[in-house]
């Protein structure tokens, strides 16, 4: 049996409130950012010359992005819509499935930013090589850059740490979603609708069926 602790600890997320209505509402979310990137990136690429920026105005060699690379970002921006519209429509529906996209997404985000703050620790000095591409008109980069190394890294591993911890715990939610949806729709094919009288009758679970007492056998029966 599972107690009622681990049950609201399981189904609840933040706020208090369900992992169903969490999962929802960051799906809804995603789709809003993403659409809103869809949004700019197609403006820019029906006018160019208004949204391009040179490598003149950013005082870097190469251009921040050209036509074929915001063709690729609007495709991933669409595609993250779908997939943020699957999850919300399996959690909606209660249709699992729907579900494993987005959290797929989940985990390969999640192991990229681990990866970077790998990086930052097996390459501390990476963090100086990108301080001095950026732009010179970059707010407090000459404050930033007078900073120590060290400091720089732990400044930029606690940052990571952050978005680690609280992707973490999205991921979290959106797998106790999964479960819960999954533990329902399991539950729905134990229903048992009886022809007699059009009664439903909700079968016990396995596992307290099992924690039943077994019934004591019959004496046998003594001849005479």
């Amino acid at each position: 049996m599972i107690s009622p602790w681990e049950r609201l600890h399981s189904t609840r997320c933040c706020l208090c409130c369900h992992v169903r209505t969490g999962t929802i509402i960051l799906g809804i979310w995603y789709m809003l950012i993403n659409a809103v990137v869809l949004l700019i990136l197609l403006t820019a690429l029906s006018d160019p010359d208004q949204y391009h920026l040179t490598s003149a105005e950013l005082a870097n060699d190469l251009d921040v992005m050209d036509d074929a690379n915001m063709c690729i970002a609007s495709a991933i921006s669409l595609l993250m819509i779908v997939i943020c519209g699957m999850a919300t429509y399996g959690a909606y529906k209660l249709h699992a499935p729907w579900i494993i996209p987005f959290f797929s997404y989940q985990v390969f985000d999640f192991a990229l930013n681990s990866l970077v703050a790998v990086s930052v620790v097996v390459y501390p000095n990476t963090i100086q090589d990108y301080l001095q591409q950026l732009p010179g008109n970059f707010p407090y980069r000459e404050e930033i850059m007078s900073m120590s190394n060290v400091c720089l890294v732990l400044i930029v591993l606690l940052f990571i740490t952050s978005i680690l911890a609280f992707k973490a715990y999205l991921m979290m939610c959106v797998w106790s979603c999964y479960r819960y949806v999954s533990g329902r729709s399991a539950a729905d094919v134990l229903v048992y609708v009886t022809n007699t009288n059009d009664t439903t009758v909700l079968l016990p679970q396995y596992d307290d069926t099992m924690a039943l007492p077994a019934k004591q056998a019959q004496p046998p029966f003594m001849l005479a």
